[in-house]
């Protein structure tokens, strides 16, 4: 799944007091994992008063209010305790240096005034540029079971409005349409290829990003399978006949579940989509992503181990109504020595959307499918690792008594499906490669291959 270090959203409105820090201020967080985590601060005057809001570049956040904030004695101060983030910076000349805490967890961020708040943080040579040879069209429509309104953009070849179509289904964290991720957007690199290629896409703001509507508290992945569905029956609506899913990540665990309840679902494409229960996997990424790592002891890398899978283990039998409290309990009481790792781990595991998520196995899903499947997977993907989920994916299909499939690990590709080195989360920013051509040509013939528009 998609690395959630950061939730840098709803955050409250912000007072600042002093005319000296208008502008446009941008700095970059260093992660203990390698990763570099630009964040940029757009301070305005309004009357007597100040406001900022905060864009995340990486995360494809722009435009997020900044809370209770104050600048006072040259220094800045803001706190959203939602988020449980502090900054204290101290302003001198063109730069503000202090520190950004989450969570506990304290980290140096030095703020430069910048002329230019809007100027690119990446190069993306791969993303799409107008004109477009294709048709393309925002749109809207209702979850017809749970009433939300859902955003996206159809694309569609030009003037050939009898062609496959597919839905785009993000991975794990609220993502918009085009999957943007460290200034990568695959789906719009996706979507821009099949379109020139004879495919039409759907791609789509998940629950409350963008257009989207938030829908119920609580949602899990099921509820976003009911999404999916509703943007298959949008298309067979109007008119489209060869309607498959491409899920990424969590997306490949949602597409079986649309497949296996929505009949009109003809074929699908896991892109690093989960094949072995979900609680190995994640212990399994968890493992993966202390791999270089420096200044993490073997004894805090045991200790975190040794926590998730008691956690996981808990949540997955539990049958109480007070799930957060008892697990902290359970987790103080085997772990004294890390109290702060022991609440966090219950805070995030008592989540709804986690609770599913821990509990889910693929294999429930992926034994039913009858349609068409490619499974994907990059051989330095450190996330959904690639022999393990693809042997599942594999042993699933078998079992389904399914021959129309192809399982293919693809050599030196990461979970972003980018030619990588390592594979780490911290190299993602750094490629400048979107996607891998190799991934868009497989995928493109294997969809022309597998459909057939009969008039």
């Amino acid at each position: 799944m998609k690395y959630l270090f950061f939730f840098l959203t709803g955050l409250c409105p912000a007072w600042l007091f002093a005319q000296s820090v208008t502008g446009n201020w941008q700095g970059n967080l260093n992660l203990p994992n390698g990763i570099l985590l630009p964040l940029v601060f757009h301070i305005e005057q309004s009357a007597d008063s100040l406001r900022s809001t905060m864009d995340s570049p990486a995360q494809g956040a722009k435009g997020i209010p900044v809370g209770h904030t104050h600048f006072t004695n040259d220094t800045l101060q803001f706190e959203a305790h939602s988020l449980n983030i502090q900054y204290t910076g101290k302003l001198q000349n063109d730069s503000i240096t202090g520190t950004f805490t989450q969570s506990g967890h304290a980290f140096p961020l030095v703020l430069k005034k910048s002329k230019d708040g809007n100027k690119p943080f990446y190069n993306r040579p791969q993303e799409p540029k107008p004109p477009f040879a294709y048709y393309s069209e925002d749109l809207y429509f209702k979850n017809e079971e749970q009433g939300n309104q859902l955003a996206g953009t159809l694309t569609t070849p030009e003037h050939k409005k009898d062609c496959p179509v597919v839905v785009l289904i993000t991975g794990s964290g609220a993502q918009d349409r085009n999957e943007e991720l460290f200034g990568h957007k695959p789906f719009l690199v996706i979507a821009d290829y099949f379109a020139r290629h004879g495919i039409g896409t759907l791609r789509l703001d998940d629950r409350g990003i963008g257009g989207s509507e938030k829908g119920k508290d609580g949602a899990t992945s099921a509820d976003f399978a009911t999404d999916i569905s509703s943007a298959v029956n949008y298309l067979a609506a109007r008119g489209f006949r060869q309607i498959g899913l491409v899920g990424h990540s969590e997306g490949g665990m949602i597409a079986p579940i649309t497949a296996t309840k929505n009949k009109k679902v003809q074929f699908i494409i896991s892109m690093a989509g989960p094949g072995i229960p979900i609680d190995s996997l994640m212990l399994s990424q968890l493992k993966a992503s202390f791999k270089g790592l420096k200044n993490v002891s073997e004894t805090d890398l045991n200790t975190s181990i040794r926590l998730a899978q008691k956690a996981y283990a808990v949540a997955k039998l539990y049958t109480g109504i007070h799930l957060k409290a008892d697990l902290t309990d359970t987790l103080l009481q085997h772990f004294p020595q890390a109290p702060d790792m022991a609440r966090a781990m219950a805070q995030t595991v008592s989540m709804p959307w986690f609770t599913y998520f821990i509990k889910f196995n693929p294999q429930d899903y992926i034994r039913q499918l009858k349609i068409p499947v490619l499974a994907i997977n990059g051989s330095l993907d450190v996330q959904v690792d690639a022999s393990e989920n693809l042997a599942g994916w594999k042993t699933g299909l078998e079992k389904a008594g399914n021959r129309r499939t192809a399982i293919k690990e693809l050599e030196g590709l990461n979970h972003l499906f980018q030619q990588a080195v390592t594979g780490t989360v911290a190299e993602y920013a750094q490629i400048e490669q979107t996607m891998a051509p190799e991934v868009l040509e497989l995928m493109t013939g294997w969809i022309l291959k597998n459909t057939v528009i009969k008039h």
